[in-house]
Protein backbone atom coordinates (compact mmCIF):
# COMPACT_ATOMS: atom_id res chain seq x y z
CA UNK A 1 0.00 0.00 0.00
CA UNK A 2 1.32 3.42 -0.70
CA UNK A 3 0.46 6.73 1.02
CA UNK A 4 1.20 9.98 -0.47
CA UNK A 5 0.93 13.53 1.67
CA UNK A 6 1.19 16.76 -0.72
CA UNK A 7 2.90 19.79 1.41
CA UNK A 8 4.42 23.65 -0.11
CA UNK A 9 0.73 25.09 -1.32
CA UNK A 10 0.29 28.51 -0.38
CA UNK A 11 -0.93 32.28 -1.37
CA UNK A 12 0.76 33.78 -3.66
CA UNK A 13 0.88 36.79 -6.13
CA UNK A 14 0.19 36.41 -10.02
CA UNK A 15 3.85 35.76 -11.45
CA UNK A 16 4.99 34.19 -8.54
CA UNK A 17 6.35 30.50 -8.07
CA UNK A 18 5.92 27.75 -5.04
CA UNK A 19 6.57 24.67 -5.49
CA UNK A 20 4.94 21.48 -4.30
CA UNK A 21 6.34 18.08 -3.02
CA UNK A 22 4.53 14.89 -2.85
CA UNK A 23 6.13 12.59 -0.34
CA UNK A 24 5.21 8.70 -0.62
CA UNK A 25 5.87 5.44 1.46
CA UNK A 26 6.95 1.96 -0.23
CA UNK A 27 9.71 0.61 -0.79
CA UNK A 28 8.57 0.50 -4.22
CA UNK A 29 7.80 3.98 -5.42
CA UNK A 30 10.37 3.62 -7.92
CA UNK A 31 7.94 1.46 -10.13
CA UNK A 32 4.92 3.78 -9.85
CA UNK A 33 3.39 6.79 -12.38
CA UNK A 34 3.15 9.60 -11.10
CA UNK A 35 1.07 12.61 -11.46
CA UNK A 36 -0.30 15.83 -10.22
CA UNK A 37 -4.18 17.05 -10.46
CA UNK A 38 -6.15 19.58 -9.52
CA UNK A 39 -9.79 21.09 -8.91
CA UNK A 40 -10.83 24.04 -8.80
CA UNK A 41 -14.84 25.50 -7.42
CA UNK A 42 -16.78 24.39 -9.33
CA UNK A 43 -14.70 22.71 -12.17
CA UNK A 44 -14.11 18.92 -12.23
CA UNK A 45 -10.90 17.55 -11.61
CA UNK A 46 -8.39 18.22 -14.01
CA UNK A 47 -5.15 16.58 -15.39
CA UNK A 48 -1.98 18.74 -14.60
CA UNK A 49 1.41 16.79 -14.86
CA UNK A 50 2.35 13.18 -15.45
CA UNK A 51 5.83 11.71 -14.62
CA UNK A 52 6.75 8.24 -15.66
CA UNK A 53 8.77 5.71 -12.91
CA UNK A 54 12.14 6.34 -14.48
CA UNK A 55 11.52 10.08 -14.90
CA UNK A 56 12.53 9.73 -18.23
CA UNK A 57 8.71 10.85 -19.81
CA UNK A 58 6.87 13.69 -18.68
CA UNK A 59 3.32 15.03 -19.66
CA UNK A 60 1.54 18.43 -19.03
CA UNK A 61 -1.48 20.09 -19.59
CA UNK A 62 -1.66 22.36 -22.14
CA UNK A 63 -2.83 25.09 -19.39
CA UNK A 64 0.86 24.34 -17.98
CA UNK A 65 2.72 24.12 -20.18
CA UNK A 66 6.06 26.06 -20.35
CA UNK A 67 5.51 27.34 -16.79
CA UNK A 68 5.16 24.12 -14.65
CA UNK A 69 8.19 21.33 -14.23
CA UNK A 70 7.16 17.75 -12.81
CA UNK A 71 10.46 16.26 -11.39
CA UNK A 72 11.14 13.00 -8.98
CA UNK A 73 13.68 12.06 -6.21
CA UNK A 74 13.11 8.05 -6.03
CA UNK A 75 16.03 8.01 -3.35
CA UNK A 76 14.08 10.58 -1.47
CA UNK A 77 9.96 8.88 -2.38
CA UNK A 78 9.36 12.51 -3.63
CA UNK A 79 7.62 14.22 -6.18
CA UNK A 80 7.69 17.84 -6.74
CA UNK A 81 5.68 20.03 -9.09
CA UNK A 82 7.84 23.72 -9.41
CA UNK A 83 4.82 25.97 -10.84
CA UNK A 84 6.33 29.54 -12.10
CA UNK A 85 4.35 32.62 -13.53
CA UNK A 86 1.40 31.55 -11.71
CA UNK A 87 -2.00 32.63 -12.33
CA UNK A 88 -5.16 33.05 -10.72
CA UNK A 89 -6.86 30.16 -12.92
CA UNK A 90 -4.03 28.22 -11.45
CA UNK A 91 -5.87 28.07 -8.28
CA UNK A 92 -7.08 24.82 -7.25
CA UNK A 93 -6.88 21.98 -4.61
CA UNK A 94 -4.04 19.97 -5.98
CA UNK A 95 -3.59 16.09 -5.93
CA UNK A 96 -0.62 14.19 -6.13
CA UNK A 97 -1.27 10.77 -7.60
CA UNK A 98 0.47 7.30 -8.43
CA UNK A 99 0.20 3.64 -10.00
CA UNK A 100 1.77 0.89 -11.09
CA UNK A 101 -0.31 0.27 -13.90
CA UNK A 102 0.08 2.88 -16.62
CA UNK A 103 -3.12 4.35 -16.29
CA UNK A 104 -2.28 7.91 -14.60
CA UNK A 105 -1.92 9.74 -18.09
CA UNK A 106 -5.82 8.20 -18.54
CA UNK A 107 -6.86 9.95 -15.45
CA UNK A 108 -7.00 7.53 -12.90
CA UNK A 109 -4.63 6.70 -10.21
CA UNK A 110 -5.00 3.78 -7.41
CA UNK A 111 -3.19 6.13 -4.53
CA UNK A 112 -4.16 9.73 -4.22
CA UNK A 113 -3.17 12.04 -1.67
CA UNK A 114 -5.60 14.57 0.64
CA UNK A 115 -4.32 17.48 -1.82
CA UNK A 116 -3.19 21.07 -0.63
CA UNK A 117 -4.34 24.36 -1.82
CA UNK A 118 -2.63 26.77 -3.93
CA UNK A 119 -4.27 30.32 -4.25
CA UNK A 120 -2.59 32.62 -6.27
CA UNK A 121 -3.90 36.22 -6.33
CA UNK A 122 -4.87 38.47 -9.09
Amino acid sequence: QVQLVESGGGLVQAGGSLRLSCAASGRTFSNYDMGWFRQAPGKEREFVAFISWSGARTYYADSVKGRFTISRDNAKNTVYLQMNSLKPDDTAVYYCAADSRPVVLLGSATYWGQGTQVTVSS
